[in-house]
């Protein structure tokens, strides 16, 4: 992984955690659909990412 993909890495990392962190802090309460949220968005950013630039290819 070279520079640049570890630093783009690193600003969507800190770019989800801050959009988990406003949908923990706004929340009514922390439910089954917040949790779900989270870990589904989680999902959807960071296997893509980990599949081109970590995964080692064959």
């Amino acid at each position: 992984m070279t520079a640049g993909n570890l630093i783009r890495f690193v600003c969507i990392l800190l770019l989800w955690l801050f959009l988990c962190y406003i949908l923990i802090t706004r929340a009514a309460r922390i439910d089954f659909m917040v949790i779900f949220t989270i870990v589904a968005s989680g999902i959807i950013v960071f296997v893509p990412l980990y599949k081109k630039y970590v995964r080692k290819k064959n």
